[in-house]
């Protein structure tokens, strides 16, 4: 299993309250409809030891493989997520692929 990691920062003028109930009520189910994900975590970041975070939070979509993922991005649930992003965040993120290493359970 595969896992596409993607950092994302809110959308400049846009409140961080009202960003992330937006990624959490609206944008999550959106993203959740994407064909082959098997997984979906939103990890909201609430603090850092510096104070603010600096950033908004990473979310976490689980596929078989790296060809189920291809097969996702042709689909129309795909584009209407990657299109809801600007609605709540900067669309320049960063992502990767990453596999999970369990180093405790």
């Amino acid at each position: 299993m595969i896992n596409l990691t993607i950092v994302l920062n809110e959308k400049p003028g846009t409140d961080r309250g009202e960003a992330l109930r937006y990624w959490r009520e609206t944008h999550g189910p959106i993203a959740g409809r994407i064909p082959g994900v098997r997984r979906y975590v939103q990890h909201h970041a609430v603090g850092a030891p510096e104070g603010d975070p600096p950033f908004l939070g990473v979310a976490s979509l689980y596929f078989d493989d790296q060809e189920a993922f291809a097969a996702a991005t042709g689909s129309p649930e795909f584009a209407a997520a990657v299109a809801d992003v600007e609605n709540f965040a900067d669309p320049q993120m960063t992502t990767a692929f990453t596999e999970d290493v369990v180093v405790v359970d």
